[in-house]
């Protein structure tokens, strides 16, 4: 089980749901969420200027279709040197959408280690626990 996840997803139905099969699935023990990729880097900024490096979480679901700033933008923000502390964390992109040139895109960024559709299933979960 591991100890936070962090969902960054527009949605809030899809947010609760990840929130209910992560739990149901006893993935791990706290969720946090982020409506944005925006969102998710103020959070990262947070921890990095508080030196909370301790408190990373373990996984990153994150969309790719956004407002405010895309899943592609965070990816982009986050591989930079200024998050060089904190974005070695595993990242699994879930999309409505499973475009081959996306999942080609995705590639590009070492932290993503997986592309899956959404919803988010336990099976979906018991397939990442391998690759965690």
């Amino acid at each position: 089980m591991l100890d936070l996840i962090l969902c960054v997803d527009d949605d809030p139905i899809t947010l609760m749901l990840c929130k209910k099969v992560i739990i149901k699935a006893s993935f791990s023990n706290t969720i946090i969420t982020a409506k944005n990729g925006e969102e998710a880097l103020e959070y990262f900024n947070s921890i990095i200027n508080k030196k909370e490096i301790n408190n990373l979480p373990n996984l990153i679901f994150l969309d790719l279709n956004m407002p405010v700033m895309d899943g592609w933008e965070f990816l982009e923000n986050f591989s930079t040197n200024k998050y060089s502390e904190v974005n070695t964390i595993k990242i699994v992109v879930l999309s409505s959408t499973i475009d081959p040139e996306d999942l080609q895109k995705s590639k590009k960024y070492p932290m993503v280690i997986d592309f899956l559709s959404k919803p988010i299933t336990t099976s979906m979960l018991n397939y990442l626990e391998s690759k965690i």
